[in-house]
C-alpha cells in the first residue's frame, strides 16, 4: 500500500479554469514559439466535476524533435523532465518546488501536472476526447464524479489502484465518444 499520497477528491472549484489560464500564459511566454497549444485536460477541466485538486496541462508540440528544446526551456522555469512514466509519447515534467513555474514573483502555484505531447499522440487524443465528451454530457460527468468519490474512499492511500479502478469507466466513455464522432 502506497501511503505517500492520499487520494483526495474535492468538489469542483470555479478557480481551476483561471489557474489553468495563468499557468498556460506564463508557460507560453517561455515556450510559446515551439507550442501549438496548451490544453486543460483532466477532471479539473470539466465544469462541475469533482476532482483531485490538481490541474493537468498538455503542452502540444508539432513533433517529438522539439522535446529537447522544450525540456531546456521548461527547466529554466523550474520544471524537471521525468520521462514518459510508462505512457509512450507523453513526457511528464515535475516541479522543483511550489514556486514553479518560476516567474520572478516567488508565487506559490497550485498543484499541477505538466505533460508534453506531439500533435496526434494517442494519449493527447484520449485526454481531449474524454474531456470534450464529459463537457457535453453532464450525466456522464456526474456518474464519473460519483465513481471517483467511491474509489477515493476504497483506495484512500493507493493512487495506483484508484487510477486502475477508473479504467473501465474511462474506456467506456471513450468508446461512446469515438462512436459518436464517427
Amino acid at each position: 500500500m502506497n501511503k505517500k499520497h492520499k487520494v483526495e477528491i474535492v468538489e469542483y472549484n470555479p478557480e481551476w479554469p483561471r489557474v489553468f489560464r495563468e499557468l498556460s500564459r506564463l508557460i507560453s511566454t517561455v515556450v510559446g514559439d515551439l507550442v501549438l497549444r496548451i490544453e486543460h485536460v483532466g477532471s479539473t477541466s470539466v465544469y462541475g466535476l469533482a476532482a483531485k485538486p490538481i490541474i493537468d496541462l498538455d503542452v502540444v508540440i508539432a513533433t517529438r524533435d522539439q522535446l529537447p528544446e522544450i525540456a531546456d526551456r521548461l527547466g529554466i522555469m523550474g520544471y524537471v523532465h521525468e520521462g514518459d512514466l510508462g505512457i509512450e509519447g507523453r513526457e511528464a515534467f515535475g516541479r522543483e518546488g511550489e514556486d514553479v513555474p518560476k516567474d520572478g514573483t516567488g508565487r506559490n502555484w497550485p498543484a499541477h501536472h505538466l505533460y508534453v505531447c506531439a500533435e496526434g499522440n494517442i494519449e493527447l487524443i484520449r485526454h481531449v476526447v474524454f474531456r470534450d465528451y464529459l463537457r457535453k454530457t453532464p450525466g456522464e460527468a456526474m456518474a464519473y464524479g460519483k465513481l471517483k468519490y467511491q474509489l477515493a474512499q476504497q483506495y484512500r492511500y493507493d493512487v495506483e489502484a484508484y487510477c486502475e479502478a477508473k479504467t473501465s469507466f474511462v474506456n467506456s466513455v471513450l468508446e461512446k465518444a469515438m462512436s459518436e464522432a464517427g
